[in-house]
């Protein structure tokens, strides 16, 4: 398809937004330097981001100080947990102010779609994802494995925390208690917890210390009113599940760090319903189900979509109840969608 001619003003607009930018830019590393020339800004520490706004991103030092940091013009994009070099400033209506040199490089990536369907980091540097389920809203097993599929793409290693046991009753339970069985015989860690009681928190608290995590899961399974238990002193909202529709409401509205006192670090991440995978191949999407990605590679033909072909080694797999009939057709149903929106 042919390039569409702009007109002259369509390519006279376009040049002055990015003249703009590029003289904010410049304005903004003119400032840094004047800073720096007057004395304004201090040597280089290490420090950590804590949460974003717009152009500026919250820094922590290792003293637990915090700063509201400038970015350099060539950064890009940071998000909370990344590991930053930055000069600290001076102090601004009771805000101290910093700007942040550079980014070191991360050791794992949280990413997910956004409204726009570009694919946009929301986390760094995570030691394990949480994904979090609950009675209400219903858990089911093709939302639970999209999660896991992000988790495992992303090298990172997921565990599945079913919040809100105290809303457990027989129905709930004959739902759960297999499914959860079969994630544990696929050697997924899986906690039980209430947020209302904090005795039942200690083996989750033992877990959390000296890591990195990240809370996932839809909205309303109790991410927020979890993070309030166990950091009561931290101030967050949180959404009551929608009577009509017992889905829940969205109320984080940016990934936010947290440090719990016996050691450890806890991301908030924003809510979401839903995981998209729209932006990973089949070969991905196979990778995330760890019992099938080493049984794939057996087929007797390389590009086998394992649907009827002759030597699929799922296929037989599945004959012989080696693999989840459950689980096989939730992969099957997680390819077709990334068929669907191609």
């Amino acid at each position: 398809m042919a390039k569409r001619k702009l007109s002259r003003k369509q390519a006279w607009r376009i040049n002055k937004i990015q003249e703009e930018k590029a003289q904010r830019a410049n304005k903004k590393e003119t400032n840094i330097s004047e800073q720096l020339g007057a004395g304004e800004l201090g040597e280089e520490i290490h420090g950590q981001v804590i949460a974003h706004f717009g152009s500026q991103v919250e820094v922590e030092d290792t003293q637990r100080q915090r700063y509201r940091c400038f970015l350099r013009a060539n950064l890009g994009s940071l998000v909370t947990g990344d590991r930053v070099v930055f000069r600290p400033g001076q102090e601004t209506n009771g805000v101290l102010q910093g700007v942040v040199e550079t980014v070191l490089e991360r050791q794992s990536e949280l990413s997910r779609p956004n409204p726009y369907n570009e694919i946009k980091p929301v986390a760094a540097n995570i030691d394990f994802i949480v994904l979090v389920i609950a009675p209400e809203p219903h858990a089911h097993a093709n939302l639970i494995d999209r999660y896991l599929v992000a988790a495992e793409n992303c090298q990172i290693e997921p565990i599945i925390l079913l919040n809100k046991i105290d809303l457990l009753d027989d129905l709930s339970r004959f739902h759960l208690e297999p499914l959860l069985a079969e994630y544990d015989a696929l050697g997924y860690q899986i906690l039980e917890v209430c947020a209302k009681d904090p005795d039942s928190l200690g083996a989750l608290k033992a877990f959390l210390n000296d890591r990195v995590s990240v809370f996932v899961g839809q909205s309303g399974v109790g991410k927020s009113s979890l993070i309030g238990t166990l950091l009561p002193g931290e101030e967050l909202k949180v959404g009551a599940l929608s009577e009509n529709t017992r889905k829940g409401k969205h109320t984080t509205t940016t990934a936010r760090l947290y440090h719990f006192p016996a050691g450890g670090d806890l991301i908030d991440s924003p809510g979401i319903r839903e995981f998209g995978l729209w932006h990973m191949t089949e070969d991905e999407v196979l990778y995330g189900f760890r019992e099938l990605r080493d049984i794939a590679g057996h087929c007797r033909f390389r590009d086998c979509h394992h649907e009827t072909e002759p030597g699929c080694a799922l296929l037989q797999a599945l004959d012989e109840e080696l693999i989840s009939e459950q689980r096989f057709i939730s992969y099957k149903r997680i390819v077709d969608t990334l068929s669907e929106l191609q």
